[in-house]
């Protein structure tokens, strides 16, 4: 992690969400309940509509964030703080939409992405902002969780400090508990392979 020196946290008030699926639709939603202006993208009509549905009765129970829709990537992350991408965890995919992210947001825009099977610090190193890349591993809406659920939040030796903290700052205000850590130099899923075979 790189420490710049007077280099504060972030603020995030827009939050992009790429994918409308039902981990991206909650996620929206949680966000958007904390008080957040998030814009939604999906390539599929149905999941958007679904989203302003349950948006609508949301709104109509707290006091809430805006939820805004999108029908393209660029639409959506055009003026985002954080995008956050709930595409398949597969690695074509997300070196796909982080290089369209990367290529259509601007330079301020933090990329953040659930993984359990990908290195973030692999992911990163595909971009042109790898001091500005975030994995998320654990649970991303608390729900009705008693207990708050601890997510971790997985950075490269790139990252600079100011974007984990803001990252961790965001996550804990949709109330989960986060742990940061640097990113294992091998991905989870090799690291279980190879010791399988040995």
């Amino acid at each position: 992690m790189q420490e710049v020196a007077g280099q504060l946290p972030l603020e995030i008030r827009r939050v992009a969400i790429i994918g409308a699926g039902v981990a991206g639709r909650s996620f929206a939603l949680a966000c958007a309940a904390a008080g957040f202006d998030v814009v939604l993208e999906d390539v599929m009509p149905a999941n958007l509509w679904r989203a302003e549905a349950e948006y609508s009765d949301l709104s109509k129970r707290v006091a809430a964030g805006s939820l805004e829709l999108a029908s393209t990537v660029e639409d959506a992350v055009r003026t985002a703080d954080i995008a956050v991408d709930f595409v398949p965890d597969e690695l074509e995919s997300k070196l796909e939409i982080f290089s369209m992210i990367d290529r259509m947001a601007p330079p301020k825009t933090i990329l953040c992405t659930p993984s359990y099977a990908l290195s973030i610090t692999d992911l990163a190193s595909c971009v042109y902002r790898p001091d500005r890349c975030i994995a998320v591993r654990g649970d991303l809406v608390r729900g009705d969780a008693p207990v708050a659920p601890v997510v971790r939040v997985l950075y490269p030796a790139a990252a600079l400090t100011s974007i984990v903290e803001t990252v961790s700052r965001f996550l804990s205000t949709l109330g989960l508990a986060v742990q940061a850590e640097p990113d294992p130099e091998e991905p989870a899923l090799i690291k279980n392979v190879s010791r399988a075979t040995h």
